[in-house]
């Protein structure tokens, strides 16, 4: 599709990954005409942002977005990062999206007039679909270090670093499974934890994904917890899906070399500070997949399902002490797995709250005709993901048709009187 500079389209959505596609397919399928932007190209976040060795965390079978289910042949098993994007090219050639590569949005103004690095255009109604992994999150103390570092977003493999050890920093999912990557590659590891928690791959017969699945859990709204706002901000557990599927158990790295700290508090050119709180932070991980083990185990016994036993996790390993220093010297380099933050600058219309996040409901946000689409939590657990996308997109569909009903019957109505 062409970009023409001073054009007006009914919907402009902006971004081209697995929300963007998903809203795109379901407007297509309402009728609605429509025009999606992408600043790179489509997939663009699993083509450039992952590593070499990257994998879904979750079963191929979650990977359903409207009109087009994995059907590979294998449904319990894990895509790598070029599977996942051919899976997102294969979505574009066969919905025929009307998308523009290449264009990125830089200002959405009231009015929804929208810049372009390509021109200007404007827009009866905008969705938003840009995702919540924009900017590459590093504390400022990483200013002080003088030691090649980069952030989770740029590792590509163990052969991308100099030699010497390497410090990973964070154990969410990415710096769990990058600290994996090193490790296996026979790299010393030493790895700054936090309060992220963990999940088993497997109990009791089944991928624990299953196991929630089946009680219901990825289908339960936001609106129905009570702390919604501390849901959405919440860590995702680590784990992996690496040859087959495993757990991620820091314990065990660590009977194997790796050296485990507690979260990185400080810094200068010489020395690395933790606080005291490794033990800590594994206890929680392992209460907390232990915790759903135990929710598994209710439902089990509550429908009577004929399931194998599992012995319960034990703890391979306790540190001795809590490690509070890490001197740089023989240090290659270091490895921030510390997130993202949203950059919603261009977006110059009223639609944020106190912290800079989008407020809204289900995506729909107090701005007529404006919408976001691909965020966490947006409505439920799988919003943001391959697994649950589709719903969010089915539902901002049906207010944008509902809204282009209430504009056309508006002016009517003003012709009418005239």
């Amino acid at each position: 599709m062409q970009f023409s500079d001073g054009a007006h389209h009914p919907v402009v959505v902006v971004g081209g990954g697995q929300a963007g596609l998903a809203t795109s397919r379901q407007l297509g399928w309402h009728g609605v005409d429509h025009l999606v932007l992408e600043a790179d190209r489509v997939g663009s976040e699993w083509r450039n942002r992952r590593w070499d060795s990257f994998c879904l965390v979750t079963p191929n079978w979650q990977c359903r977005l409207p009109g087009f289910p994995y059907d590979g042949p294998e449904p319990d098993g894990f895509m790598v990062r070029d599977e996942i994007v051919g899976y997102l090219e294969d979505y574009r050639r066969t919905f025929d999206v009307p998308i523009v590569e290449g264009v990125r949005a830089t200002r959405l103004d009231s009015g929804f007039r929208i810049a372009t690095t390509a021109g200007t255009i404007t827009a009866g109604q905008v969705v938003v679909a840009t995702g919540p992994y924009q900017t590459p999150r590093i504390p400022r103390m990483a200013e002080r270090l003088r030691v090649v570092q980069l952030h989770s977003s740029q590792y590509k493999n163990p052969d991308q670093l100099p030699p010497g050890e390497v410090v990973v920093v964070g154990t969410g999912q990415s710096g769990c499974q990058i600290a994996e990557d090193l490790h296996l590659a026979g790299r010393t590891v030493h790895l700054a934890t936090g309060s992220a928690p963990r999940v088993a791959r497997f109990y009791r017969g089944l991928d624990v994904v299953t196991w929630l699945d089946r009680m219901g859990y990825y289908r339960k709204g936001i609106d129905e917890f009570e702390d919604a706002d501390a849901v959405r901000l919440r860590a995702n557990h680590y784990v992996t899906g690496r040859d087959g599927g495993r757990d991620i158990d820091l314990r065990r790295f660590a009977l194997e070399g790796m050296r485990l700290y507690g979260r990185l508090v400080d810094a200068d050119p010489q020395v690395l500070r933790f606080a005291g709180d490794l033990g800590r932070n594994l206890d929680h991980a392992d209460a907390v997949s232990e915790g759903i083990k135990d929710a598994i185990d209710a439902y089990i016994d509550s429908e009577r399902i004929d399931a194998p036993e599992e012995d319960r996790y034990q703890p391979v390993w306790q540190p001795d002490a809590e490690p509070e220093e890490l001197s740089l010297q023989g240090i290659g380099a270091i490895v921030w797995s510390t997130g993202f933050r949203r950059d919603d600058g261009w977006i110059r219309v009223p639609v944020f709250d106190g912290q800079g996040r989008p407020s809204h409901r289900r995506g729909v946000t107090s701005v007529p005709g404006l919408y976001f689409v691909g965020l966490p939590w947006q409505h439920t657990w799988g919003s943001g993901r391959f697994a649950g996308v589709a719903d969010d997109a089915q539902y901002l569909a049906e207010r944008i048709v509902e809204h282009r009903a209430g504009v056309h019957w508006i002016a009517g109505l003003h012709r009418t009187v005239a």
